[in-house]
C-alpha cells in the first residue's frame, strides 16, 4: 500500500472514531450533561459549540462549511498529488481527519459537538477531531522547524 493509499485509509479511520465517539456522547452525555472522569482535572460534557474555535464565527455555518471545504479539499489534493516526508504526511493526515469530523457535523447538524473539558485551567470544551487538528498542525510546526534546520545545515556543510 502506498503511503498516499495509507493516509487517505488513516483520515477515514480518524473521521469513523470521530463519529462514533460523538453519537456515544450525544447517547450517553446529552442526558446526563456532565461525567466526571478525573475529579478536578477533567470531565466529559455535553455541548453544542456553532462556531469555531472558542466559538469564534458562532452562526455563521455558511462561512465555516466553505471556508472549511475548500481548505479541506486543498489538504486532500496534497496529500494525494504531494510527495513529502512522513512527519509531514501524518501531520496532514491528522488535519484532514479531523477537520472531516467536524464538517460532518456542521453540515448534518449545524454544530459541533464537543465532550472533552478540563477543570484545571479556563480553556473551551473541544473533542477528539479538534485534538486531531492541532496535533496535526503541531506536528506540521515541528516538520517546518525540523525540515528548516536540516537544510541550514546541509548548506553549512556545502559551504
Amino acid at each position: 500500500m502506498t503511503a498516499k493509499l495509507i493516509s487517505l485509509v488513516a483520515a477515514a479511520l480518524l473521521v469513523a472514531a470521530d463519529q462514533g465517539i460523538k453519537a456515544w456522547a450525544t447517547a450517553q452525555l446529552m442526558p446526563v450533561g456532565v461525567m466526571a472522569v478525573l475529579p478536578g482535572i477533567v470531565e466529559l460534557r455535553y455541548v453544542l459549540n456553532d462556531g469555531m474555535a472558542f466559538s469564534m464565527l458562532a452562526g455563521k455555518q455558511g462561512i465555516l462549511i466553505g471556508v472549511t471545504s475548500l481548505m479541506l479539499i486543498g489538504v486532500l489534493v496534497w496529500l494525494v498529488r504531494g510527495d513529502m516526508p512522513l512527519l509531514e504526511r501524518i501531520s496532514w493526515t491528522l488535519v484532514l481527519g479531523g477537520g472531516i469530523g467536524n464538517l460532518i457535523d456542521r453540515v448534518l447538524n449545524g454544530v459541533v459537538v464537543d465532550y472533552i473539558n478540563v477543570l484545571f485551567m479556563h480553556f473551551a470544551v473541544f473533542n477528539f477531531a479538534d485534538i486531531c487538528v492541532c496535533c496535526g498542525v503541531g506536528l506540521l510546526i515541528l516538520s517546518i522547524l525540523l525540515d528548516g534546520r536540516h537544510g541550514k545545515a546541509a548548506s553549512d556543510e556545502t559551504a
